[in-house]
């Protein structure tokens, strides 16, 4: 009997041992294959452990992901509440969704490489070559930054406007044109400040070559100094009437360099903005209301009574016109030949053709009240003034007369 108990012991230990066994193995053959996966991890490229890329690559992706999505997200946002908002928002807050807007996908990419590159140990040449990158991506970021701002700010004067701004509208091209110069050439200058150019010596060149530009361009430079002040003065604008000196148009277009015209009879006068300036300009285009004068000559013969009713009478007809507004008629002289009313008035629409319509209405019932009132106009009959005496008749051979 007892040798039976130990071999009934036995069998029961020997399921143990094998799986204590089996668990042994698989420690170490899972210590073995985690230290095959270090030694692949501490494997080196460009001075970086394979490890440390591919956590540079998780946070270049992460990056690259999360800030499009977010600049997409927030333009949706503006352009729904633009829509659909009925009150205008701040103009921070909206000129901020807009530079987020304005951000350039290749300026995210930048910012997703430096974020993925802090990490990492590159060769000196080849951090020289990224740091240039990323400096210039965000230079130029900040231009275009510049530039929208500038853009908003010039929505905002028109949005603030009364009615339609075509002073600001025709000016923008020159004013853009000076923004841009000034925005990008700082740009430039700090970009190359940055990377360790000595900007000094640049600016004292561009300063020397600038005054040599200057004289060798300088009719060019005074027509684009002569636009910018007419963008900043603001004389006149487009669809503005002008009579400058013997031309006269409406303003077309106006550019850098020079003005256009439009004139009545149809062709493009074209005139440089620095003898524009120095030009004596007169603007229709800003006539509030038109001020009409005009002469009425009555006939010495007409009785005093008739006279002194007749500033009554064109009183009336001058108010009984549409988009008019009456202001005197007197008999202000006694000409050779004439008695000589002045009638003032003025249209209150600038537009010509409305003086003219009004002029012909008036002149029309002063035509018909006249002949009620029996007053006659004085009109200087022509003469016949002969250069040659006149010419004598001849006879002809039948003893008619005939003119030589």
């Amino acid at each position: 009997m007892p040798p039976r108990r130990a071999t009934h012991s036995r069998t029961h230990r020997n399921p143990v041992r094998f799986s204590r066994a089996s668990a042994r193995a698989a420690a170490r053959e899972w210590s073995e294959c985690m230290s095959d996966w270090r030694g692949v991890w501490q494997i080196s490229f460009l001075g970086n452990g394979l490890g440390e890329w591919a956590l540079s690559l998780i946070v270049f992706l992460v990056t690259f992901t999360v800030l499009p999505i977010a600049a997409r997200f927030i333009s949706a946002q503006r352009r729904r509440l633009a829509v659909n908002r009925p009150a205008r928002v701040h103009y921070a807050i909206d000129l901020a969704a807009l530079l987020v807007e304005r951000t350039s996908t290749v300026f995210l990419w930048g910012v997703a490489l430096w974020l993925a590159s802090r990490d990492l140990a590159l060769p000196p040449r080849l951090e020289r070559w990224l740091t240039v990158a990323l400096v210039l991506l965000f230079w130029m970021q900040a231009a275009l930054w510049a530039m929208t701002a500038v853009r908003f700010a010039i929505d905002v004067r028109r949005l603030r406007s009364t009615g339609p701004d075509t002073l600001l509208k025709s000016s923008m091209e020159v004013i853009l044109f000076g923004a841009g110069l000034l925005v990008w050439g700082v740009a430039l200058l700090l970009a190359l400040d940055n990377l360790g150019v000595e900007i000094k010596p640049l600016l004292a060149g561009l300063g020397i070559g600038g005054i040599a530009l200057a004289l060798a361009v300088q009719t060019v430079l005074a027509d684009l100094l002569a636009s910018l002040s007419i963008a900043l003065d603001k004389p006149f604008g487009l669809g503005d009437f002008l009579t400058i000196d013997d031309c006269q148009g409406s303003v077309e277009h106006i550019g850098v360099k020079s003005t256009r015209l439009r004139s009545i009879s149809g062709e493009q006068i074209i005139i440089s903005n620095g003898d524009l300036l120095k030009a004596r300009v007169r603007n229709f285009g800003r006539l509030l209301e038109r001020r009409a004068l005009f002469e009425l000559d009555v006939h010495y013969e007409t009785p005093v009574a008739t006279l002194a009713a007749v500033p009554r009478a064109v009183r009336e007809i001058v108010e009984a016109t549409p988009d008019t507004r009456f202001d005197r008629c007197h008999l202000l002289r006694c000409t050779d030949t004439a008695l000589q009313f002045e009638v003032v008035y003025f249209v209150t629409r600038a537009d010509y053709k409305a003086y003219a319509d009004a002029q012909q209405s008036i002149n029309l019932r002063i035509l018909e009240r006249f002949r009620v009132m029996e007053v006659s106009f004085s009109a200087t009959a022509p003469r016949l003034v002969r250069l040659h005496p006149p010419l004598a008749p001849a006879q002809d051979a039948g003893g008619q007369q005939r003119l030589l």
